[in-house]
């Protein structure tokens, strides 16, 4: 089974046969041991660190189908390699910019995908309220804003209930984290801990859902809830709203509360909270658990991993867009 390889140091990258050769590079310049990758073992590669490469090692990473994600000294994603299209489909983009174009179709897409959401935080909301967490008053909020979602007429009108939805459900994570207090939403820099986390767990969520694009034939750039805008892959961003409660903050809630991040994994700078790089190792080797767990599908009637939910998503979403479904219905969870 492939697997997601994350760099976190410096250093220089080269291909040796069929084997892909990482030489990080020390606090004080100097080389030190290289760590060998097999490259039928690697899925994807997400870059933290400066890493040298050069063109003809893309070319082999084409060819083998890795896909590369870049992140900054901020932890904010900046871009990806991504081997040559092989999925593309002229209908599929025809008919998607169609329905983007389509008032009717846009709205019922952006509906679908903060019902989902909004569904979404609220299962998280119930499970620890059944687990003695005053999160009651987050919840019936919720639930009076989740009643005109269906009424909304524009999308602008639409993103100001999500972002209603948003601020409530975030209100609540005062009461479900012990130790760490989030004192509301900030980002861009994140003020503390807990934001520094929501942040790069969302950053994580996008990219995910990035790549599951990338595997299908749907265009990255044409979005139905966030605007279609210059420089950035906005469906992704849809995608990620309906899965950021299920694989973001659930991780968040059980790396603070069973004590397994610390405060001393972060660092105060540049005016801002940041996961410092073994903080970052820990939080997405549970990320990554979350995404291997497998649930029984009840449409399907076999096991699938959460990360795959993610790529079904893509597929209904396809399904609408085709004109093979009436409806768009958004992953709730029923569990």
């Amino acid at each position: 089974m492939k697997k997601t390889y994350y760099l976190f140091n410096p250093g220089r990258m080269s291909r040796k046969d069929n084997t892909l050769v990482f030489v990080p590079v020390n606090d004080e310049g100097q080389e030190t041991r290289p760590k060998y990758l097999p490259v039928e073992g690697i899925e994807h590669l997400y870059i933290f660190g400066s890493v040298d490469a050069n063109s003809a090692l893309y070319n082999f990473l084409g060819k083998q189908q890795i896909s590369v994600h870049f992140f900054d000294y901020y932890e904010h994603y900046t871009g990806s390699f991504q081997p040559k299209d092989q999925l593309l489909a002229g209908k599929m983009q025809v008919e998607q910019t169609k329905a983007y174009l389509s008032a009717r179709r846009r709205l019922h897409i952006a509906q679908g995908l903060i019902e989902g959401a909004s569904f979404n935080m609220l299962k998280n909301l119930r499970y620890y309220q059944n687990r003695d967490r005053d999160v009651g008053a987050q919840i019936a909020a919720i639930e009076g804003y989740r009643t005109a979602i269906a009424q909304t007429g524009s999308v602008p009108e639409l993103m100001g209930i999500e972002g209603n939805c948003r601020q409530t459900y975030y209100q609540a994570f005062e009461q479900i984290i012990q130790d760490f207090p989030m004192n509301g939403r900030s980002k861009q820099p994140p003020s503390n801990e807990v934001n520094a986390l929501i942040s790069f767990g969302n950053m994580m969520c996008y990219t995910l859902a990035l790549d599951t694009i990338y595997h299908t034939q749907l265009n990255p750039t044409i979005s139905f809830l966030h605007e279609p805008g210059a420089r950035r892959y906005s469906l992704a961003l849809d995608l990620a709203e309906v899965f950021k409660p299920i694989l973001v903050d659930r991780t968040i809630f059980k790396v603070f509360n069973q004590k397994v991040l610390k405060t001393s994994d972060f660092e105060q700078k540049l005016n801002g909270c940041f996961l410092k790089n073994p903080g970052k190792q820990t939080f997405i080797r549970f990320f990554e658990e979350r995404l291997s767990e497998t649930i029984q599908h009840r449409t399907l009637n076999k096991k699938v991993s959460y990360k795959h939910l993610v790529r079904l998503e893509c597929y209904k979403l396809a399904k609408y867009i085709l004109n093979m479904e009436s409806a768009y219905k958004p992953f709730k969870i029923w569990w």
